[in-house]
């Protein structure tokens, strides 16, 4: 078996090297125009070019997202855009509209092109149809069925590209109108509020009564639905040719990019080598944020039935570690902690479950305190053990 790629998410550079470390084979990022996600941090073009010679020193790709549907106004200045986006060595642009298609293909020929999840391809002829134009590689939609996937590749006769993580809008490939039409903010121009995640009731028009949509009693989430998890269906996607495997989450946290591509790291070295799943990983799964989990469309389901209206983890991202040490290691907080708390390491080189308790920890006044509370801030602390730059703390939620 030719071992998937694993493609994670990267929303600025930290995430980025943080995807390396725990071990994708490919990054996919964004440029400050035409991505879906206007609110990640994402890249200047001198930064495009720092990240893609990191990734290729090490063996790795950068795939940059030129996704948007563009109207008129985004045509001017994308040609342009297309000649710097090549100039920065990115290896490939996943690109959905048609015309911003072909204006790449024609100024950036140096970039493979590929075909983005919202150019909804659920079909042999669809892909076909993109080959044919000059796709390298196709990007399934999230409709598509697992039994469908063979015949795509087939009918296509170029790589296939598949989301098995993540977040997944309830108009499976993206094309949601709510949040436009709610906040003229609008998900295909990478602009989405999340309208999904609101509470919604249904009125009765003649009387003007609207009645809650319940669904428990932590709240009516109809349209919100749940995240994606294929981590135990990996060697099916590859037997039906799937050659990467796709994790969604570029605002992600990078306690998210890490513990998600670790995860998944594990799993596909184990199904190349042969070795059985390994249960843990699931637990792994749980440990990050996520609204319930669904195999999505892949198996013949309806998408999978609707999520929290609040992501929910069994443990909370207390600190990145900036700088490693013999004994200690200067971190940058994401939540408080203190003294006598036990933090559990999150690392590409460990086994799960490496635990310390906080005995000292210095802030970044160089004083000595008993609690870390100001996110952000740089502290040293003495961990008995040695950890390196981009390791994860994290710690088990308190009841």
């Amino acid at each position: 078996m030719k071992k998937p790629e694993l493609l994670a998410p990267a929303g600025n550079m930290n995430k980025l090297e943080t995807a390396i470390r725990f071990g994708a084979d490919a990054v996919y990022a964004a440029a400050k125009e035409y991505g879906l996600r206007a609110f990640a941090d994402n890249f200047t073009f001198d930064e495009l070019k720092r990240a893609a010679e990191l990734l290729h020193s090490q063996g790795r790709k950068l795939y940059v997202t030129v996704n948007t549907y563009a109207d008129e106004r985004d045509l001017k200045g994308l040609e342009e855009f297309a000649e710097r986006l090549s100039d920065t060595g990115a290896d490939a642009a996943l690109v959905s509209d048609l015309g911003v298609f072909s204006i790449m293909k024609k100024y950036a020929p140096g970039l493979q092109l590929h075909v983005s999840t919202q150019a909804n391809v659920t079909n042999s002829a669809a892909a076909a149809m993109w080959a044919d134009l000059g796709a390298s590689r196709i990007v399934l939609a999230r409709e598509t069925q697992l039994k469908d996937i063979p015949a795509i590749k087939r009918g296509a006769g170029v790589e296939i590209e598949a989301f098995v993580h993540g977040a997944m809008c309830i108009a499976y490939s993206g094309r949601c109108l709510l949040s436009a039409y709610f906040t003229d903010r609008s998900g295909n121009r990478g602009e989405c509020v999340q309208s999904c995640r609101w509470q919604y009731g249904i009125t009765e028009l003649s009387r003007g009564e609207t009645l809650p949509i319940e669904e428990d009693k932590r709240g009516t989430y109809l349209l919100s639905s749940k995240d994606l998890c294929l981590i135990e269906y990996l060697h099916e996607l590859a037997d039906a040719g799937v050659d990467s495997f796709k994790i969604e989450g570029r605002i992600k946290s990078e306690y998210y990019v890490a513990g998600v591509v670790n995860a998944y790291r594990r799993a596909i070295d184990d199904m190349a080598a042969g070795r059985p799943f390994d249960v843990r990983l699931l637990e792994e799964m749980q440990k990050i944020s996520h609204r319930g989990y669904t195999t999505g469309f892949y198996f013949g389901e309806r998408g999978g039935s609707t999520g929290e209206p609040k992501p929910t983890a069994s443990y909370d991202f207390i600190a990145v570690v900036t700088e490693g040490g013999d004994g200690y290691a200067e971190v940058e907080m994401r939540n408080r902690f203190a003294a006598g708390d036990t933090l559990e390491v999150l690392s590409p080189t460990d086994t799960f479950g490496r635990t310390f308790t906080v005995t000292e920890i210095e802030n970044s006044a160089h004083e000595r305190v008993l609690v870390a509370d100001k996110v952000q801030e740089r502290v040293k602390l003495r961990t008995g053990m040695c950890l390196e730059k981009y390791d994860i703390l994290r710690r088990s939620c308190r009841t």
